[in-house]
């Protein structure tokens, strides 16, 4: 956190740190849900990533939405297997701090998710987010479906337009197919519940995003 490392360029697979063959241990279980936080989840169970800043105060957010089942936070998007936190933070592993987000379509939308997602941050600041600077705090949204993209980029034209309106830059969120997760450590999980008074800084444009709202 705190902007440990101040690079904005993602290492190719090639300078990327090699990384290890065996996960990196962590929780099991939700520490405010008291669900499992791996895989396999039970039948009707959509999962759905996000990057939005420093995961700690991220999956805080998803974690309060009814309808989501679990929530867990790792590193997505770069090219060393199994990483560390320390790792990721010298900005040489290309991952993205990522939430996990297990929900089910029958309760919650993903279009309320990507409310959640868009009013939380500021999407137009590239390789940062407020003070956290590196290229693990970019803004991204990783899909697992076809109906998760095209949420993804209704509400991103729609927010975009807001933000335009408003003289924010374009916006820089990355909307991919998403790659392989890797679970962060176990007290990186749930942490603003373990530390109620921990550091969170995500701070939102004050843009709504009304396709959420209304789905």
């Amino acid at each position: 956190m705190f902007g440990l490392f101040k690079s904005s360029t993602i290492p190719t697979a090639e300078t990327a740190l090699p990384g290890r063959s065996e996960a990196i241990p962590t929780a099991e279980t939700h520490t405010v849900l008291g669900t499992p936080i791996k895989p396999p989840f039970p039948e009707g169970i959509e999962t759905l990533y996000f990057g939005f800043g420093c995961f700690w105060g991220a999956e805080r957010r998803m974690w309060n939405v009814d309808g989501v089942y679990a929530t867990a936070v790792g590193y997505a998007g770069g090219h060393t297997p199994n990483p560390t936190y320390k790792e990721v933070c010298t900005g040489k592993t290309g991952h993205n701090e990522v939430v996990m987000v297990a929900y089910n379509p029958a309760k919650v939308s993903v279009h309320t998710l990507m409310k959640v997602f868009w009013e939380a941050h500021d999407p137009t600041q590239g390789m940062r987010q407020g003070n956290d600077v590196g290229t693990q705090y970019r803004s991204g949204i990783y899909v697992t479906s076809e109906d998760q993209r095209t949420a993804a980029l209704e509400t991103r034209d729609e927010v975009a337009a807001q933000l335009s309106a408003k003289g924010y830059p374009a916006i820089t969120t990355e909307i991919l197919d998403a790659p392989e997760f890797y679970f962060a450590e176990d007290y990186h999980q749930q942490y603003l519940d373990k530390n109620p008074g921990g550091y969170c800084g995500l701070r939102g444009t004050g843009v709504t995003c009304s396709i959420g709202a209304a789905t």
